[in-house]
């Protein structure tokens, strides 16, 4: 039990997210939920990184539901020690029913952050936890409403989206859904490239295990492969929790661009998706300087919004700003290294990132 000058006080429990059946059953509960709010992505993190999870129920006394709070410490000799809510993933912020629960939330993080010496913590998405608080990054967000049937959807897609899909429908290419390792092994191989030519370095091997044992294995996920023959040209892997889903990683072919395998993957993703229940998918954040693949997310009928990152710094206590990198000298190393030596410095690097 905390206390602070001249308020309730709050109960905090720490939820033990390994089995994660409690903290999840409170999750769905929530307007806000994602999928990032799901156990079973921070074992998956952890798993491969090392990191601890640091789940909370938050809960004062005057408010009806506590506040959740997923979040991982990364510790690194190169990075630095702090709190991430959620590391790898596009939004997770806390899950609070009443705005009043804000102020409890930032004291209490606060306090914790001096406690385990975190140069700072950082939450992705939803509501400021103070009125003076200006986001770190801003991004786009884009969700499609799929509870309006595949024949709406399809009406709301740009010309160009639709031809798009009609054309690889024409190719007569074969599409895939699959829950098999085999399936993650094969799209892996794909990433690998795609993030090369991207210059980037692709997630471990071993991310992509655990994601296939901890998320698919058991019905939160799927692999969708489309190819031309026996030769893969695009694929894509999406997460489910409950009414939530997520396009998450996405890969292709370049040679076979023309054949259109990308929108054929997402256009099955999103009938299969709603022939199950499924309410809403997710798009991923999209920096503001990718036009591109704002356009791309736009013309599927997407709903857009701004996508706030918070940082609290420990040691001035106040809200900070960060700049994004995901563009620069390194993009021209990654995208000439060769796949091995990529895939190296994947391994290496992403226990240190966030």
């Amino acid at each position: 039990m905390h206390h602070s000058p001249g308020s309730e006080p709050v109960q905090i429990d720490i939820l033990d997210q390994k089995g994660g059946s409690e903290w999840d059953r409170l999750v769905v509960s929530y307007p806000d939920y994602t999928f990032f709010h799901c156990a079973a992505w921070a074992q998956v993190i952890c798993k491969t990184y090392g990191h601890t999870p640091i789940y909370f129920r938050f809960s004062p006394p005057s408010a009806g539901f506590p506040i959740l709070v997923p979040l991982i410490e990364v510790s690194s000799p190169l990075t630095g020690r702090r709190a991430v809510c959620l590391p790898f993933s596009d939004t997770c912020g806390p899950l609070v029913f009443s705005q009043n629960g804000s102020s409890f939330l930032k004291e209490s993080l606060s306090r914790l952050a001096r406690q385990r010496n975190w140069n700072y913590f950082e939450i992705r998405g939803g509501e400021p936890l103070e009125q003076s608080a200006q986001p770190a990054m801003v991004f786009y967000g884009h969700r499609l409403d799929l509870r309006k049937g595949t024949e709406t959807l399809w009406e709301a897609f740009r010309a160009s989206t639709a031809q798009a899909v009609r054309q690889a429908l024409r190719n007569k290419l074969n599409v895939e859904i699959l829950d098999t390792s085999q399936a993650v092994r094969e799209f892996y191989q794909l990433h690998v490239r795609t993030r090369r030519r991207h210059g980037l370095p692709p997630q471990p091997a071993k991310f992509f295990v655990n994601i296939c044992q901890t998320i698919i294995k058991p019905g939160l996920g799927f692999v969708i492969l489309v190819r031309e023959g026996v030769r893969t040209i695009a694929g894509a892997i999406f997460f489910r929790f409950h009414k939530h889903a997520v396009y998450k990683f996405a890969a292709s072919d370049p040679e076979f661009a023309r054949k259109r395998g990308n929108n054929l993957v997402l256009w099955e993703a999103i009938k299969f998706l709603s022939r199950r229940g499924a309410e809403f998918l997710d798009m991923g954040r999209t920096s503001l300087t990718n036009e591109g693949l704002r356009r791309f997310k736009l013309s599927w009928g997407a709903q857009e919004w701004m996508l706030p990152y918070y940082r609290f710094d420990t040691g001035t206590a106040a809200w900070t700003q960060r700049r994004e990198h995901a563009t620069g000298l390194h993009n021209c190393l990654f995208r000439h290294l060769p796949l091995a030596l990529n895939r190296m410095a994947g391994a290496l690097l992403y226990p240190h990132l966030d």
